[in-house]
């Protein structure tokens, strides 16, 4: 029995296929497939390598209402865009969830103070850290994943002079 690459992207990423329900080029496969919500079609964008599809929409249907309109280079092009936005937008809002930074005024001039949380599957954890304005490392330690990183909490761990803040924080 032979593999056949459309089933797996992954394994012929540099073949060039242009069908009028099949396009992969540049790093990318699209696939119009019949829409299982309704009468019509969806096309999904996979990158190759990655199993889940990066996006999935409605497709046009064909000059005979019944069949899907053929892909083609142009919106090919216009797929890979779309898609490729939608990863990098996923991309900025998991950076934004697991590290996290604000400012501190004080005195003694500007303190950064920053979250940074890995997501390890066995061993989650986050570092807390603080740097001075030109960026000279003040103290690091080690919390919980879930240490909830604000102005107050971040005001209480440098009054403490930067010891080990609570688990409950």
């Amino acid at each position: 029995m032979t593999k056949n690459a459309i089933d797996d992207p992954a394994d012929d990423a540099a073949a060039v296929i242009n069908e009028a329900r099949l396009w992969r080029s540049n790093g990318w496969t699209a696939r119009v497939i019949k829409n299982e919500e309704d009468e019509g079609w969806a096309v999904e964008m996979i990158k190759d390598g990655e199993v889940e599809p990066a996006l999935v929409g409605p497709w046009t249907m064909g000059r005979d209402k019944k069949n899907p309109k053929p892909l083609d280079v142009s919106a090919f092009q216009t797929l890979i865009k779309t898609a490729s936005e939608v990863l990098r937008r996923h991309e900025h809002q998991l950076h934004a969830q697991l590290h996290r930074k604000l400012t501190l005024n004080r005195a003694e001039g500007q303190i950064i103070v920053s979250l940074d949380i890995v997501p390890d599957e066995d061993d989650p954890y986050a570092t807390l850290s603080a740097e001075d304005a030109t960026g000279c490392l003040l103290a690091r330690v080690r919390v919980g994943p879930n240490f909830k990183l604000g102005t107050a909490s971040a005001e209480a761990w440098v009054a403490d002079e930067f010891r080990q803040p609570e688990q409950g924080q």
